[in-house]
């Protein structure tokens, strides 16, 4: 990581103990795993029409990428 290089070793330890209190948990036993089916979803585009991903399947696969934080 190499934002990690620039972060300050406290950050860095925080950071990771909350990964691993994460993983601990089981949380990561229920998350979206790749090939698996999801529910029918609506999202805005950029132009903020909704499109459906029903609509979008029937025109091939669709790929959904999740992106944390700011842009």
């Amino acid at each position: 990581m190499a934002g990690a290089a620039r972060m300050p070793e406290e950050v860095r330890a925080t950071m990771g103990k909350a990964t691993q209190d994460l993983r601990e948990s089981g949380i990561m036993d229920n998350v979206i795993k790749v090939g698996d089916t999801l529910p029918a979803f609506s999202l805005k585009n950029t132009d903020g029409v909704d499109v459906s991903s029903a609509t979008l399947l029937k025109e091939g696969n669709l790929v959904l990428t999740v992106f944390r934080g700011h842009w």
